[in-house]
Formats: structure tokens, sequence, C-alpha cells
């Protein structure tokens, strides 16, 4: 494992990565397994999976602009557009050609929108609770951040207690401690000010599935679906459907999991998305 940071127009972000060094030391660098958090998310989210990724292939993993220890300029925009615009920056100075995207939550449009922008260069993606989802509706949380006033007197203040209560209600299976706290310590005011903007500057997803989904099948990118049955916020009855808009090589649901399931099911998760990745980065190889 390697901890650095990237700058990119005035956003200094952490960055961890594993196995080969950049590309210009090692030409296999230029592909890479390429984690995307959601929110409330950052880097570390990835951490475990981003040391084993790396014991076949580059991996990495950073902060997106206002999450994390990323700070978000006045100027960026914290929209769909603005973080895939981001995420592709990043790829750039870091010398990756050819990405495998593993994204969870707000990281699938983030990956996805970048993906349909660099068809040439998005090698393969797993999808951990999200995907394309036609029909979706906001959650209960989301529904408040996108109200004017109600969002911000529902971010104003969380109490340490109240958000160990929401995490433990929203995932029946149980969260590890430290995640909980490292989340809590994450979901700073520059933080819960950028969930609101981007909530606010994001298209109903449900709506605009139909044309992303046309675009994203006539690529027929292979795919790896992960999905805990018993995510509160985005159905289990989404991940079937992902075969509609991708050439899905395995479909696995935990059924016991939540909303984050490399968290409360590491194990099977990382059985999955290594047997997947070590597949395609074969196949890459092979040319």
């Amino acid at each position: 494992m390697r901890r650095s940071r990237v700058e990119l127009a005035g956003i200094e972000s952490p960055l961890i990565e594993a196995g080969p060094p950049d590309a210009a030391e090692a030409p296999d660098a230029a592909e890479a397994v390429v984690f995307v958090h959601g929110n409330p998310g950052s880097s570390t989210d990835w951490t475990a999976l981003v040391e084993a990724s790396g014991e076949f292939g580059r991996a990495l993993a950073l902060d997106m602009p206002g999450f994390g220890k990323a700070a978000v300029p006045r100027d960026f925009h914290c929209d769909v557009g603005g973080y895939a615009a981001f995420l592709g920056d990043a790829l750039g100075r870091l010398g990756v050609e050819r990405a495998h995207l593993v994204l969870h939550d707000f990281g699938g449009p983030f990956g996805l929108v970048w993906g349909l922008q660099h068809p040439d260069r998005w090698a393969s993606v797993t999808l951990i609770n999200v995907g394309v989802m036609p029909g979706y509706r906001w959650h209960t949380m989301a529904r408040r951040w996108r109200t004017p006033v109600v969002g911000e007197l529902t971010q104003a203040w969380i109490p340490r207690a109240a958000w160990r209560r929401a995490m433990a209600n929203s995932n029946p299976k149980g969260l590890p401690a430290e995640f909980v706290e490292k989340m809590y310590d994450d979901y700073d005011r520059t933080t819960r000010r950028t969930v609101l903007k981007l909530y606010r500057a994001t298209p109903d997803p449900g709506r605009t599935a139909e044309q992303v989904g046309e675009a994203i099948a006539a690529l027929n990118k292979p795919a790896l679906v992960i999905w805990g049955a018993k995510d509160p916020f985005v159905g289990v009855q989404f991940a079937e459907r992902q075969r509609e808009f991708f050439d899905v090589r395995d479909l696995v649901i935990l059924p016991d999991s939540g909303h984050w399931p490399f968290q409360d099911d590491p194990q099977a998760v990382e059985r999955a998305l290594l047997r997947f990745l070590q597949t395609q980065l074969r196949a890459a190889a092979r040319g």
C-alpha cells in the first residue's frame, strides 16, 4: 500500500495505491483497477480491497472533491458531470489509460458517466449496490436533502450517537464500528454542504435511466454485480436488471447484507471481486 496525494485544479485529494508503481515506471500500470466511493465515503472505504487487488495489478482509490479529506473549491461543479470530469483528470494525471471501475453508491453515476465519455479507456465495471435503475425513486433521506431548508436543517446537527443508531437501523447485519466512526468523522460541514449541492443537481435517476441505459447497453461492457439484499436505499430488485445494460459475468446477491456489503461481508465481496478482476486482467494481457 502506498499513500500520497494528487493535486488537480486546486483540489488536493488523498490517494491510496497498491500494485505496480505509476505508468512511467511500469508499462503494466497503465491499466488499473479504480475504486470510486459514494456518499458518505472516501478512498479509505476501499483500503482492504485496494490492497488485495494490488496483488495482481495496479489498484487505486482517491477522495472525491468535498468528501473525505479532499476540499471542494467554490467554482467546482458539484454534479455528476463535474465529478466524472474530476475522475477523468485524475486518471490522466496518474497515467491510467484503461480502467476497471469498481463503483458504489454515487460512485456509480460518477464512474458510468466517465465511462460513457471514454469508452475506449473503460475496460470493465463492478457495480456494488448501484447501476442503471429504471423506475428508481429517491429514498427518504435523499428527498429531504433535495428539499430547500429541510435539507439544511437535516444537516445542521448530527450527533454521533444518532449517526450510530441510523447506521445500525439501516444495516441489519451490522457494520464494523471503526467504519461507522470513520464515516462520521469524514461527514463534516463541508461534506454535508457538498451532499446538498450534489443531490439537488442530480436529475431523478429513474427518469434518466432509459437514455443512459441505452448508451451503456450499446457498449456491452463486462460487469460483476454485487448487491446487499437488505439495502434500504437501493432495492435488490435492480440487481438482476443490470443484465439489460451490461455483459454481466457474475451476479452475487448477499441476502443478509445492506448498503455496504464490502464492509458487512468483506470476504464474500473480496472473493467475487478478485475472481472477476483476475479474469479481466488476464484477458487484457492476452490482448
